[in-house]
């Protein structure tokens, strides 16, 4: 497994993020990875290797609130932001703290949440990369224990208006992937890769949380909300890349399909059998992401 060696920044608000920087000797091209929510730079490791091994350099950070960076609330367990704004602030500060000093526009490959907020930057500093892929993009949320999705978004914004911003969203407040098995799992088909990430997080459980706060759920339905408004993906110009999975319980793939039919100069690729994390799928299914991956960078 590649060596870890934190370099820690802090973002504009005051934020301090753990970041990371992965050389590939000889190369001239940069790779941002960017993960999804709850993540961590070490459960990226095996793609950051396949990233090195094609000529990127691999610069890559925990978002606020997991991983090793600042845990803004009083539980370290909960994911929690009042707003998606700040998380463009993490982006932000890490492109100019650590990305803008190399001199080189980088591209980005980017999952889940973490695929939502690099949207939100190319709206935002259409400049900021060359080229971006998208694995599984949080562009909707499906219908959790029988509740739907206008319902989720009208309670958890009741519930933060209330003054329980920061207590767990209904379901997390027990939640600790430390107990979580295989079977029980709804992100991959693969067990070695599960239990890979598993054993990383038992090894130094520090980098766990649990779940979602219900301010960050009310700040991803409106951040969801805004993204998708007519007008958004239209003039985001930047060549795309957007892979969705089939089998996602995680996000919505029907909003991953009309999203990426919006953007002007964007590929849409879905794998049928892929449950969320294409990442971290079997190898038939990363195989054909990585196809997909190199065709798409030897074209720009």
């Amino acid at each position: 497994m590649l060596p870890v060696t934190p370099r820690f920044i802090v973002a504009r608000d005051g934020t301090r993020l753990r970041t990371a920087i992965f050389e590939a000797p000889g190369a001239r091209r940069l790779c941002v990875l960017l993960q999804g929510q709850t993540e961590f730079i070490e459960k990226y490791l095996e793609v950051v290797a396949e990233l090195n091994g094609r000529g990127f350099s691999v610069a890559s950070f925990d978002w606020r609130s997991q991983g090793g960076s600042a845990r803004p609330a009083a539980d370290p367990m909960k994911v929690h932001v009042a707003r998606f704004a700040q998380y463009d602030d993490d982006l932000g500060s890490f492109l100019d703290q650590v990305v803008a000093p190399r001199g080189q526009k980088p591209i980005a490959l980017a999952h889940s949440m973490g695929g939502h907020n690099l949207i939100r930057t190319l709206k935002k500093w259409p400049e900021a990369f060359a080229a971006a892929a998208f694995s599984a993009p949080m562009l909707g949320l499906p219908a959790r224990d029988g509740v739907p999705p206008w319902a989720a978004k009208r309670l958890s914004g009741l519930a933060a208006r209330l003054g329980f911003s920061e207590h767990f969203a209904p379901g997390m407040a027990g939640r600790d992937p430390l107990n979580q098995t295989f079977e029980r799992q709804n992100l991959t088909s693969d067990r070695a890769r599960f239990e890979r990430t598993l054993a990383i997080l038992k090894a130094d459980p520090s980098l766990r949380v649990g779940g979602p706060t219900w301010g960050w759920v009310a700040a991803a339905y409106a951040s969801i909300a805004e993204v998708n408004a007519p007008g958004y993906a239209e003039t985001i110009k930047t060549p795309v890349l957007l892979t969705g999975a089939g089998r996602d319980r995680v996000v919505t793939v029907e909003a991953d399909r009309a999203f990426a039919a919006r953007l002007p100069n964007a590929r849409y690729l879905e794998f049928a059998e892929s449950e969320h994390e294409i990442l971290m799928e079997n190898d038939a299914i990363r195989t054909r992401f990585w196809s997909a991956f190199d065709a798409f960078v030897a074209g720009l």
